[in-house]
């Protein structure tokens, strides 16, 4: 019976060292296969947030122009500069800090058209334009 129980013993050892790598290799494969999805699907956040951002950013542009008036808003949306656009809108966001730059995600920016009919903000990450 003593024999049985310390061969028992000896079966009961750990992985294997070719066990273990084959999990290393399986684990590297996976990574491999998952990180360019990851970073891909982190670009196309910060392109929908960039994007809905602007949306608002348009959403209270109008109603800027709705409560102040088209006349008196398009004497001064058309005098003003792009940071001074954003502040004469940011009371009708519900999300606004200080400034535009802020407003945006780090790497993007947004300029209002000089139109004040058109009134359409469009984004820009580095030289390229994003439609929405």
């Amino acid at each position: 019976m003593k024999h049985l129980s310390t061969r028992i013993g000896k079966l009961r050892g750990g992985f294997s060292l070719i066990e273990l790598l084959i999990v290393l290799v399986i684990l590297s494969i996976i990574l491999f296969l998952a990180i360019p999805n990851i970073v891909q699907v982190r670009a196309d956040s910060e392109d929908n947030l960039a994007r809905s951002r602007a949306e608002a950013l348009n959403m209270a542009a109008a109603a800027y122009f709705q409560a102040v008036g088209s006349q008196a808003a398009s004497s001064a949306w058309s005098s003003a500069g792009n940071d001074s656009r954003y502040t004469l809108i940011s009371p009708y966001l519900a999300f606004a800090p200080a400034s535009l730059s802020s407003y945006m995600p780090a790497g993007y920016s947004a300029t209002f058209s000089s139109d004040p009919l058109r009134q359409k903000v469009s984004v820009q990450r580095g030289s390229t334009s994003l439609a929405y």
